[in-house]
């Protein structure tokens, strides 16, 4: 049922992409926020009471129907299945971006490249090189692939029905939202905990994922020794390995400008340009037909046990 689901969802996205902010994202933090206006005093305690107000009931409400469904008939189950992980997942909501770029580059409009890595970025970008655009939608890409992919579906894999990939999302939008507040911010510090706990296995596993299917050695050996120089820790070991697995430079801009500044150089080889976003791709559909095998496999050995 999970590997139907996940496929299912897959061909939904590229006929019908979800508007992901309008359905997902803006609502859950307008309750997040409705909670926070009525219970942030400023604490730790506070800070986990809201994330625990809520995270816990959407998922206790879904479990509950999934379990529901499931008694009436199993089909009802895959169909909960296969709506929620189309409102978690959101593979389309940063590809189109990606392929646009990636053709404006290759057809010389850097102008036209720039929009649109402003746009989905959210920041000014308007003295990239047509390196550094490359650069910065190479490591978007992978991480918004880890995000928004692997780790739903690993998530989805662990926890009954939905629940695994209802409870990354959630988690990830919450440490995302009050990341602003900054490190001194006490009420944002439990949502950031939490979601490093939950992002764990995922970011290794992605990680892991994208040293098998590029250049292994590489992969390994930037995970080991760059992964700390990315001001996230956690997701840098994604980035390194993703840059080694392609053979790629990342991190550190091609041109003198602030806004690109990054933590420090990833992977190894030559400079990002639109010919390395192409291998980008290559190397996430490769990750994704693993992922996709490996739960096969494991569907096929539980059938013969």
């Amino acid at each position: 049922m999970s590997l139907f689901s996940l496929i299912t969802v897959f061909l939904l996205e590229q006929l019908r992409p979800l508007d992901y902010s309008r359905w997902v994202a803006d609502p859950f933090l307008a309750w997040a926020d409705f909670l926070e206006r009525r219970f942030n005093a400023g604490s730790y305690r506070q800070g986990m009471l809201v994330w625990c107000l809520a995270v816990l009931p959407p998922l206790l409400l879904v479990g509950g129907l999934y379990f529901l469904l499931y008694r009436v008939h199993p089909l009802l189950a895959w169909g909960l299945n296969v709506a929620v992980l189309y409102l978690t997942m959101g593979f389309r909501q940063f590809s189109h971006f990606y392929t646009d770029i990636q053709l404006a580059l290759r057809l010389g409009d850097v102008e036209r490249a720039r929009e649109l890595l402003a746009e989905w970025q959210g920041q000014p970008v308007s003295r990239c090189s047509p390196g550094d655009i490359a650069r910065i939608s190479i490591e978007a890409a992978l991480a918004a692939s880890h995000r928004h992919v692997f780790a739903i579906l690993l998530w989805f894999v662990l926890l009954p029905g939905p629940l695994g990939a209802l409870l990354y999302r959630l988690a990830h939008l919450l440490a995302t939202h009050w990341r602003q507040r900054g490190p001194e911010d006490s009420f944002g510090k439990f949502p950031q905990q939490i979601f490093v706990i939950v992002d764990w296995l995922p970011v290794r596993l992605t990680a892991a994922a994208f040293a098998v299917v590029g250049n292994f050695e590489d992969a390994v050996y930037c995970w080991r020794s760059q992964a700390t120089q990315w001001d996230d820790p956690e997701l840098g070991i994604v980035l390194s390995s993703g840059a080694g697995a392609l053979g790629v430079r990342l991190g550190v801009p091609s041109s003198e400008t602030d806004a690109l500044a990054e933590s420090g150089e990833l992977g190894v080889g030559e400079a990002a340009d639109a010919d390395f976003m192409q291998s980008a791709v290559g190397l996430v559909w490769r990750a994704i037909v693993l992922w996709l095998m490996m739960l096969f496999l494991l569907g096929l050995a539980s059938l013969v046990g």
